[in-house]
């Protein structure tokens, strides 16, 4: 009777083992949080498409979790919460050095860059035709993002950039839509957007009101790029917002996954890959993926890279500083 019992557990244990085979059920060598940022904006939304091709040719199971954005995403890796998370590269460079954003908490350098994605674009528009520079700006009523956010230390460097400071503007510390409707009901002269482009919230205003934007280039360009290496000059093409005839000369700084300094060399190298050898298949489900190239993931030089993303773009034939 006992054989008989013991025939039937067995049996049913190979059904179940069958079953849960032909079920397709993955078993993930590690898995890993990625902060991303609000509901509404980029890298929630990519970071969820990257997630998925993480899982699928890394075997890492990755979750995108929504966050309050940079600072965040940098102090919960510290903290051991988080392994990936997405980050500005200014912002980045703050928490490694331990300087405005960071410089209440302090810094911290457990993490590493995995690579850079695409540029978030700093972008400078106003309503006024007689704005025509950013030396311009003195004395007008000026968006710059919340206290303390990226947005307000990329508008006080472009200030800087012209020899101003907030002093000689009438700040007002507003999101990228509350800046929208305010010049558009004149409450505002200006304002600082710093996004990829195009910025849905500038679309719309180019759409219904017209927009200008004030290009950041020449002097102020180069004094801003001396004084803060991790922006890049930039420019955005003309007819990428509606009305707009020329090109724009800019700055950016960079959409840049980091992750967990003391994270597995190989499964950092596998989700180095998983993201950059599928950049074509990714720019097919969000349009960031369309800037996914080695050039862009490589060039920061202001925090060093995993040994494991090093490992993979040196095979590409691209070095990176791995050293503190």
């Amino acid at each position: 009777m006992r054989k008989q019992k013991g025939f039937r557990m067995l049996c049913v244990l190979l059904v179940l083992a069958v079953s849960v085979s032909m079920t397709g059920c993955t078993q993930y060598k590690e898995r890993m949080m990625f902060g991303t940022g609000g509901t509404a904006g980029t890298y929630y939304s990519y970071g969820g498409v990257l997630a998925q091709y993480m899982k699928n040719y890394a075997n890492v199971r990755v979750t995108a979790v929504s966050t309050g954005g940079s600072k965040v995403n940098i102090q919960s890796i510290q903290d051991g919460d988080f392994q990936l998370g997405f980050t500005q590269s200014d912002v980045m460079s703050y928490g490694w050095d331990g300087t405005r954003a960071f410089e209440k908490d302090g810094g911290t350098h457990s993490f590493r860059v995995l690579g850079a994605l695409y540029a978030e674009t700093v972008q400078l528009i106003t309503m006024d035709k007689d704005i025509q520079s950013v030396s311009d700006l003195k004395g007008k009523s000026v968006s710059i993002g919340e206290a303390g956010s990226g947005v307000y230390f990329n508008a006080i460097d472009v200030l800087a950039g012209a020899g101003l400071d907030i002093d000689d503007i009438k700040p007002q510390y507003q999101s990228f839509e509350d800046s929208k409707e305010s010049l558009k009901d004149g409450k505002i002269d200006a304002a600082f957007i710093v996004a990829g482009a195009p910025t849905s919230a500038i679309t719309e205003l180019a759409t219904t009101n017209g927009v200008n934007f004030v290009n950041i280039d020449g002097e102020v360009r180069d004094s801003i790029m001396e004084k803060c290496p991790y922006y890049e000059s930039y420019s955005i093409p003309a007819g990428t917002y509606p009305g707009q005839k020329k090109d724009i000369d800019t700055i950016t700084v960079l959409a840049t996954v980091i992750v967990s300094a003391s994270a597995d060399t190989d499964t950092v190298y596998d989700l180095t890959r998983a993201i950059f050898s599928n950049a074509k298949e990714i720019a097919k489900e969000n349009a960031r993926g369309e800037e996914l190239n080695l050039k862009t993931a490589t060039s920061i030089t202001t925090v060093p890279y995993h040994e494991g993303a090093a490992r993979y773009y040196k095979e590409q034939g691209y070095t990176v500083n791995t050293e503190e």
